[in-house]
């Protein structure tokens, strides 16, 4: 069964962080955290954060007349489906353009250089461990 992935709007963004840094927790909650940088009534957020319930990206707790509300998603599943909806329209899905993209740009440092080769050497040696079992 394949993975699923998971596209969520700026919107949405803005209010899984402040969940997964406040949960559990209610709407308002999540409304102070966001005040700042967001100019968002308590009525657009728990409209958008039931949204997010009916799209399995929050679960919802109800203890007596508070709900409660935990991430549904981990952070990895939801930069995955992030980078994912971004290689699909820059790049047409492809990885490899992308990677090209990214090296042809010169915005990666030697550092930055250096760890994605160790990524990739470590990468290569435990699918090569997989193959020979």
């Amino acid at each position: 069964m394949a993975k699923r992935t998971y596209e969520l709007t700026e919107g949405e963004w803005a209010i899984i962080q402040a969940v997964w840094d406040n949960e559990p927790c209610a709407a308002p909650t999540v409304q102070e955290e966001l005040e700042a940088q967001k100019s968002w009534t308590y009525s657009t957020v728990k409209t958008m954060m039931d949204r997010m319930v009916a799209k399995g990206l929050l679960k919802p707790e109800k203890i007596r007349n508070l709900i409660l509300y935990r991430s549904a998603i981990t952070r990895t599943e939801a930069q995955t489906g992030e980078i994912m909806r971004a290689v699909k329209r820059a790049f047409d899905g492809a990885l490899t353009p992308m990677m090209q993209f990214l090296l042809d740009s010169d915005s990666l440092s030697k550092k930055q250089l250096s760890e994605l080769e160790t990524m990739i050497k470590r990468k290569r040696g435990r699918s090569g461990a997989r193959k020979k079992k």
